[in-house]
C-alpha cells in the first residue's frame, strides 16, 4: 500500500503540490485584484503607467494559466510532443491575433491618408445646423398628422 500512495506521489497526484498550487493561484489573483484596483485610482492621462499595469495583469493572467494547464489538466507531466500540439498552435492562433489587428489598423491608417472619401467621421468638421430649419420641418409633420 505504501508503494501505491509513493507511486501517486511521484506522479503529481499529492494533496501537497495542489495545496500549494491553489496558494500561488490565489496569491496572483489578489495581486491581480490590487493592481486593477489601484488602475482605478491612476489619472487616464498616464497613458505609460496604465499600460505598464495592463501588461503586468496579462502577464499573471498568463502565470495563472501555465499553473492551470500544467497541473490541474496534469500536462506537466505528460510527454513533450503533447505539450508541443497545445503550445504551437497557441502561438500560431496569437500571431495571427497580433498580425491581423496590425495589418486592418495599417488599412485604416492608409485608406484615410490617400482616399479623403473615406475619411473617418470623426476627423470631419460638422456644420451646425440652423434652429429654426429644424422647428419648421418638425411644424410640418405635426400639421400634416392633424390633417390625416
Amino acid at each position: 500500500m505504501s508503494h501505491t500512495a509513493e507511486h501517486n506521489e511521484h506522479a503529481g497526484g499529492g494533496t501537497k503540490e495542489v495545496i500549494k498550487i491553489t496558494v500561488y493561484l490565489t496569491v496572483l489573483t489578489i495581486i491581480e485584484l490590487l493592481i486593477g484596483f489601484w488602475m482605478i485610482d491612476i489619472p487616464l492621462t498616464s497613458v505609460g503607467l496604465r499600460m505598464a499595469l495592463k501588461g503586468a495583469i496579462v502577464i499573471l493572467m498568463m502565470a495563472k494559466a501555465f499553473y492551470i494547464v500544467a497541473y490541474f489538466m496534469h500536462l506537466k507531466h505528460e510527454m513533450k510532443n503533447l505539450i508541443m500540439t497545445i503550445v504551437v498552435p497557441l502561438a500560431l492562433f496569437i500571431w495571427f491575433i497580433i498580425a491581423f489587428l496590425y495589418d486592418g489598423n495599417s488599412f485604416k491608417n492608409l485608406r484615410n491618408t490617400y482616399d479623403p472619401y473615406f475619411k473617418e467621421q470623426s476627423t470631419k468638421k460638422v456644420e451646425k445646423k440652423e434652429h429654426g430649419a429644424a422647428g419648421k420641418h418638425e411644424e410640418g409633420k405635426v400639421e400634416e398628422k392633424a390633417a390625416h
